[in-house]
């Protein structure tokens, strides 16, 4: 399978003038997707997105580029695809990455103020919801939130989460999150955060605020962005800065983005968190990629904390009952070794997910 797949990525390149010397591997991250740097062909420095069949949809990402584009934000143009097997050409948007640059100590708030200035843009259109995506809506939000009760808590705790209690969990989430209903929608990218934010040389005001990572857009709150910038799963970002780029985020927002804006807030990373939590154990269990288990402390922190607002109180009282040593819980190295282990027995998920 693994060379048919590679000699399908260089049939590809060859259709369009590349030759193997010419490309270069990129780090792999969370996703079934591989990134390579194009140096040679027909249109200069570009990347290659592979794309697996069935395991991403490359039609999403040329289209949600294409409209982020249309409400004047940077995303990769898109050079050549080949849809059937899943290859594109695109944008190379070059190496600062928002996470680069921190790390190399810029300062960090003008680069948030970008990022924040390219939601407000996008909160700010009325077009930002004419594309046909899913609704992030009660059940999607459910559906990721039980990667907690199906993964996370069974590693933890070595032993599966019952039915009931599982069902108990899809109940609260479905509760605190009524109150996102007959809030205006918008379009929700899903994976905003520094790892996914670029800063493009030689370009003006938020065309130099380049944005990765949106194929899994929906149509959703307009909170939920924000929230995953300024409680980044990856990243420590002071409390002081995200005091300031919620602030600032207030002061410019549409005047209905910010009705129950602290309640959605809390209700929405409430829910990231807990689908995090899954998703870092999944990776390590399902995909053997343990590296994403040194975030799991500080995803952990930022769940309790979203549990003191009053809107995640029915997610807080089930974690009374079925999680209570919540507050005392750590993730302690016997915890990694069960995930490195991937009994399959501490994780009988439902029929029909994986």
């Amino acid at each position: 399978m693994a060379d048919r797949r590679e000699n399908e990525k260089q049939d590809f390149l060859a259709r369009h003038g590349i030759a193997p010397a010419a490309i270069e591997a990129l780090p792999a991250d969370a996703s079934p997707r591989r990134y390579f740097r194009i140096s040679g062909g027909a249109h200069g420095p570009c990347l290659l997105m592979d794309c697996p069949p069935g395991a991403e949809d490359p039609h999403a990402f040329c289209r949600i580029g294409a409209h982020l584009r249309r409400l004047g934000l940077s995303a990769p143009e898109i050079y050549e695809a080949d849809m059937e097997n899943g290859f594109l050409l695109i944008e190379d948007f070059g190496d600062q990455t928002y996470t680069r640059l921190l790390d190399r100590g810029e300062a960090a708030e003008p680069l948030y103020r970008l990022a924040v200035d390219a939601l407000l843009r996008l909160h700010h259109a009325q077009e930002a919801t004419d594309i046909d995506l899913p609704a992030y809506d009660a059940t999607l939000l459910i559906d990721e939130a039980v990667l907690l009760t199906d993964w996370f808590l069974p590693a933890l705790h070595g032993q599966p989460c019952s039915d009931a209690a599982r069902q108990a969990f899809a109940a609260a989430i479905g509760e605190m999150t009524e109150i996102l209903h007959g809030h205006r929608p918008t379009l929700v990218l899903r994976d905003y955060h520094v790892d996914n934010l670029m800063l493009l040389s030689g370009r003006e005001g938020l065309a130099a605020c380049g944005i990765l990572d949106f194929q899994s857009a929906v149509i959703g709150d307009a909170a939920y962005d924000i929230m995953s910038l300024l409680e980044d799963a990856r990243r420590d970002v002071p409390a002081l800065l995200q005091r300031n780029m919620r602030d600032y985020y207030l002061r410019h927002c549409p005047p209905e983005r910010g009705t129950d804006f602290d309640a959605r807030f809390a209700v929405l990373a409430a829910q990231r968190h807990a689908k995090v939590l899954g998703i870092f154990v999944r990776l390590c269990v399902r995909d053997g990629k343990a590296g994403y288990l040194r975030h799991l402390p500080r995803v952990l922190d930022l769940f309790r904390h979203s549990l003191k607002h009053p809107a995640t109180a029915p997610l807080a009282v089930w974690c009374e009952k079925h999680w209570p040593d919540l507050e005392r819980a750590t993730i302690a190295a016997a915890f990694a070794a069960r995930c490195r282990q991937a009994d399959p027995a501490l994780f009988p998920l439902p029929a029909g997910q994986n």
